[in-house]
């Protein structure tokens, strides 16, 4: 089954994502991950890629709909996969459509006020990655597993996170209507529990194969 995830950052796309992979057997493929790899095996497309990345400018739909396509062609796609941070445009989405047939549109809900609340709490230790949330740490400004001092990325301050809403709404939620108008999209409410949202998209899933 081939399928894409949508939603804005934070609303758990990745940690779903992974597990839904994990049980289907088949690959998360991440435009960023396959762009750094696709550079550094320094491939015809990687190639082109890199220049662009050089001059600080970003890679053309066109580079990176060839980067996607070498990359779904792998003996691992074979079973499907899910996409995860592609397509962000409509025109992305448009250029997908001709290489790859989309099964399930999966897109995760969560109010700006609560994504504010859940990225600008986050604290992650620099030493081994672990990451935390306010919420939870009570007094505590050290990580439990190596004891170094908790950071709060720029990533996760509330007007950087504010400005990537902004931008998510923006470019990303015109895709909705898109797959919407495909009858390709299955929205979840992502303020449930985790396991809840997971057993919910599993069930989806298991009803459309």
């Amino acid at each position: 089954m081939n399928i894409i995830f949508l939603g804005p950052p934070g609303a758990g796309k990745g940690t779903q994502a992974q597990r839904i992979c994990d049980a289907l057997g088949i690959p998360q493929i991440s435009t960023g991950d396959i762009l750094r790899k696709a550079i550094k095996d320094a491939t015809p497309t990687g190639l082109k890629a890199k220049a662009y990345v050089e001059a600080g400018k970003l890679v053309p739909d066109d580079v990176l709909i060839d980067i996607i396509k070498d990359r779904l062609a792998m003996e691992d796609c074979k079973k499907g996969y899910i996409l995860d941070g592609f397509p962000r445009t409509v025109p992305q989405a448009e250029a997908l459509e001709g290489i790859a047939k989309i099964d399930c549109v999966v897109e995760l809900e969560v109010d700006d006020e609560n994504l504010i609340r859940r990225l600008s709490g986050r604290r992650v230790c620099l030493n081994c990655g672990a990451t935390y949330h306010v919420s939870m740490l009570g007094d505590r400004t050290t990580c439990e597993k190596c004891g170094e001092t908790l950071i709060q990325r720029k990533d996760d301050a509330p007007e950087t996170v504010l400005n990537r809403l902004n931008v998510y709404h923006e470019q990303t939620a015109p895709l909705i209507k898109f797959y919407e108008s495909r009858k390709l999209l299955k929205k979840f409410d992502g303020m449930q529990g985790m396991e809840e949202v997971y057993q919910s998209i599993m069930d989806t899933l298991g009803a459309l194969a």
